[in-house]
């Protein structure tokens, strides 16, 4: 499985377990990453079997991350949901990498104030980058 490596001290790697057509560059990826963070772009089979095994939910889920600095980012269901709620697929990549990332700073989104909080932080990460809020309905 192919994974570009960036060897600054946010050490990230992506890894493509579906085709790169149509999937944003590693390049961009990096952009919207921060930490030591391995991001992991699969299909819907895989999507739904890790989502199945760690958070018994038998359905592909956009974003899952893991403790060990793992981010998995399921690339059918992104482009779905970016094409259904109007956005680029760039846009909804560079949020859902920043949310994923901003789990493994120990940030979640089960209560209405942690949510609050979490959305907040992703939104000035995402303005900083030139991008809209993501939460905005348009």
């Amino acid at each position: 499985m192919p994974t570009t490596r960036d060897n600054s001290k946010n050490r990230i790697s992506i890894q493509y377990a579906v085709p790169r057509r149509g999937v944003p560059s590693a390049a961009f990826l990096r952009r919207w990453a921060f930490g030591a963070v391995t991001l992991r772009i699969v299909g819907e089979r895989e999507g739904r079997r890790l989502n199945r095994t760690f958070r018994k939910k038998n359905r592909a889920t956009n974003v899952l991350s893991f403790d060990s600095g793992d981010v998995v980012l399921c690339h059918p269901v992104i482009e779905r949901e970016a094409r259904a709620q109007g956005k680029t697929l760039g846009a909804h990549y560079a949020h859902l990498v920043v949310h994923g990332c901003l789990h493994l700073r120990g940030y979640d989104h089960e209560k209405k104030q942690d949510a609050a909080r979490m959305e907040a932080r992703e939104i000035r990460i995402l303005k900083r980058g030139g991008l809209r809020n993501p939460y905005a309905v348009e």
